[in-house]
């Protein structure tokens, strides 16, 4: 039970930090080579709402992970 609550800990903050480089628009984040891609499609804003999104669903996640390790 304890892994489970772990790695949805470590997902949450994953999606947590996608959250925030989003908000922030870090440079760093937005121009990695695999978020460029999300950039040329949509737009740099658009790619900030797309990674917002995409945080929340990975935080959710992380989040009926620890949830459902609790009750099974």
């Amino acid at each position: 039970m304890e892994n489970n609550a772990l790695t949805g800990v470590l997902i949450i903050a994953a999606g947590l930090f996608t959250i925030t480089c989003a908000v922030m628009d870090w440079n760093w984040f937005m121009m990695n080579s695999r978020a460029r891609l999300f950039v040329w499609l949509f737009g740099r804003n658009g790619a900030r709402i797309f990674y917002i999104l995409l945080g929340l669903f990975i935080a959710f996640g992380g989040l009926a992970m620890m949830v459902m390790g609790d009750s099974g």
